[in-house]
């Protein structure tokens, strides 16, 4: 039997990258789509060092004339697509307060978290469903708790997310009698690039117990979920949202 296929968007550093990783010691074959014109050179001889095949393409999913171009790479590279990781986004363009909130920054925001990421998994999802093959099929979106806790001082962000976490439920819905598992991962507070320049906030804030486990979330512990869905050990949870974030979306008095 073949080794099972995914793609990754935003997969050469940070989330995507453990997301990678973690799929090719599950013995993925892995393409990953990103905004660099190569993919670093370390990479490649990463992913063939854990034993599998690699591919990449550059790609902006905001830009849906991209979206046949990446699927048609996975098809040349692997035949079919067995999973995707929706893991590409934007954080908020500016952080400050929602009634100065520019058009054009919400427009950047919604346009790459939602709108692309919405068009690109229809686009796999027909590929999927155009040439099943004999492994597990899924399609995993990696959100935020960011999808239902508010944060005034980047709602774009915030919107982008939740509209994201509908998108995931109504296509659950469609893919569940073609046994295509489909899940949303909302993270916390994840060490990555991404936090790097609030580190000393987030620091504070996990020493006063804003996060329960009293840790800093780590991009492996995002990958270790990511794969364990792929592998379709949990696909009759199909629809269900999986917070990765040491109970910090856990309501409390």
């Amino acid at each position: 039997m073949t080794r099972p296929s995914a793609i990754v968007t935003g997969g050469a550093r940070g989330i995507g990258l453990a997301c990678v990783e973690a799929l090719a010691d599950s013995g993925f074959d892995i393409l990953v789509a990103d905004l660099a014109e190569q993919a670093p050179d370390r990479l490649a001889a990463d992913i063939a060092g854990r034993g599998g095949k690699f591919a990449y393409i550059k790609c902006d999913i905001a830009n849906l004339n991209d979206h046949p171009v990446l699927v048609d790479a996975a098809m040349r590279a692997f035949g079919r697509i067995d999973c995707l990781v929706n893991n590409a986004g934007v954080g908020a363009v500016v952080r400050g307060d929602l009634l100065e909130l520019k058009p054009e920054n919400f427009d950047r925001t919604l346009g790459i978290n939602l709108r692309g990421t919405v068009f690109l998994s229809q686009a796999v999802a027909k590929a999927m469903l155009a040439a099943p093959g004999d492994h597990k099929r899924s399609i995993i979106t990696i959100t935020s708790v960011s999808a239902d806790m508010a944060s005034p001082e980047r709602s774009d962000y915030c919107i982008s997310k939740a509209g994201l976490s509908m998108w995931v439920k109504n296509l659950a819905l469609r893919l569940a009698p073609e046994n295509i598992g489909v899940f949303e991962l909302r993270p916390g507070i994840i060490r990555t690039d991404m936090t790097a320049g609030v580190s000393a906030k987030y620091d504070a804030l996990i020493e006063a117990g804003l996060v329960p486990a009293k840790r800093w979330g780590e991009a492996t512990d995002i990958g270790a979920v990511v794969a364990t869905l792929a592998a379709g050990k949990l696909g009759f949870s199909t629809g269900s949202i999986i917070n990765v974030d040491g109970a910090l979306s856990v309501p409390r008095l």
